[in-house]
């Protein structure tokens, strides 16, 4: 025989649930109650670790919670990425997106553990910066048309870092090599800190890096800038022609950097982050170190345009990655 609820029971469970509901649905749009982890893929001091530390603490004073940056670093920045593509998509951990783990390396590297098209929720794009040709200071040559007489006159014996397989540094030199018909032999390395290392120890000959981590280097004249990947030259190097000044022409490889998470968040924390990250850029501090740095903000304004900008750099990077042959070393 059924027993049935007595009203005063019934009364007092729906009391209890209307009481509380109010509070669940708090608790749902309370995000973030704890730190968020901003996942870098790369060693500290490349241009990634620097865009990333630049806006972590503003971030993280505007969500009201800390936002801290971790390394971890290999790969072309995949280990990274992977680790967020299987993370709880609950915007508590989220990677600095960048064009080699996102856009290039999966077209590259065998057996990439994820899918960069449809494991990650685009979340905001932060900008781009341009790769810069340098070479160590006591390298005889001044201009591009220099190094590639350099390179015809000692065949296979020049060499370039990178920051890892399948990076845009990578990339960049295997298409510069082939627009310029010469041989270079790729050195890659985990990240961007320690292939400037090397440069300067003159273990390696040139680096097709990222401006940020060279900047300094170029400006203390132990690094010499040949050219650089902007549509047009830079303010903080009036003196560095472009790639086509110098008539490297196609030369259209360059370091994009963003936010992202896992698959499936919830479109109101993924608006919550944009909004975060966009208000921390526009500070004038951030603004003025990230210029300083060379980051060219132009680019997709919301989640929705990024998520059509990254399928653009998908399906180019394909392209170029089967135009140049390349494949994991």
């Amino acid at each position: 025989m059924l027993l049935k609820t007595p009203q005063w029971a019934v009364r007092s469970l729906l009391a209890i649930t209307l009481a509380t509901t109010p509070f669940l649905a708090l608790g749902q749009q309370a995000f973030p109650t704890k730190s968020i982890r901003l996942i870098v893929g790369f060693a500290p001091g490349g241009g990634t670790d620097i865009v990333a530390r630049a806006i972590a603490p503003k971030m993280g004073e505007i969500l009201g919670q800390s936002v801290i940056v971790e390394n971890k670093s290999g790969a072309a920045g995949t280990i990274a990425a992977d680790q967020i593509a299987k993370a709880n998509p609950d915007g508590y951990t989220l990677l600095v997106g960048h064009s080699n783990s996102n856009a290039i390396a999966p077209f590259v590297l065998t057996n990439v553990p994820y899918n960069p098209a449809t494991d990650f929720t685009p979340i905001t794009y932060l900008g781009y910066v341009p790769n810069v040709l340098v070479v160590k200071a006591s390298l005889p040559v001044s201009t591009v048309a220099q190094l590639i007489s350099l390179a015809k006159a000692n065949p296979g014996q020049m060499t370039y870092g990178s920051s890892g397989i399948g990076s845009t540094q990578h990339l960049a030199g295997a298409l510069f090599a082939k627009i310029a018909g010469i041989e270079l032999n790729h050195v890659p390395y985990k990240g961007s800190g320690q292939a400037i290392i090397d440069l300067l120890g003159g273990q390696i000959t040139m680096n097709f890096d990222t401006l940020p981590p060279n900047l300094q280097q170029i400006k203390d004249g132990s690094l010499k800038a040949l050219a650089i990947s902007t549509p047009k030259r830079l303010s903080i190097l009036p003196n560095v022609p472009t790639f086509s000044e110098v008539g490297i022409t196609g030369f259209d490889v360059t370091n994009w950097y963003s936010v992202m998470g896992p698959k499936g968040l919830d479109p109101a924390v993924v608006n919550k982050i944009d909004l975060a990250v966009k208000a921390a850029m526009a500070d004038p501090q951030i603004k003025k170190t990230l210029d300083a740095q060379g980051l060219q903000p132009e680019g997709p304004a919301t989640p929705a345009a990024f998520s059509l900008f990254l399928a653009g750099e998908l399906a180019k990077y394909q392209r170029l990655v089967k135009s140049l042959n390349i494949k994991a070393e």
